[in-house]
């Protein structure tokens, strides 16, 4: 029986200047599937998905690691996780 999922993208900014979220939806792409079928989700993850208005209320992406959390829920048994590391502020006004 043909079935869909739906893969959801979350954000952690892991140090912030600022409290932030500890999970953040960024994106999500609804998938039909066949039985036994796989495919592969692509959401776009720009530097707007990373921003957020610092205490001077600039918009910006500041230096640090972010999590990406993927999977079918917000559960954390449900999603994969990797991390990355943004070297430079980002100034997005």
């Amino acid at each position: 029986m043909a079935g869909e999922e739906i893969v959801q993208l979350y954000i952690r900014d892991k140090v912030s200047s600022v409290t932030r979220p500890v999970k953040e939806l960024k994106g999500y792409q609804r998938l039909s599937l066949e039985p036994g079928e796989t495919k592969t989700a692509m959401i776009r993850l720009t530097a707007e998905s990373l921003a957020f208005y610092d205490i001077g209320m600039n918009y910006v992406v500041e230096p640090g690691d972010f999590e990406i959390m993927t999977g079918s829920s917000s559960r954390d048994l449900d999603l994969k996780k990797v991390t990355f590391t943004i070297n430079h502020k980002i100034n997005l006004n």
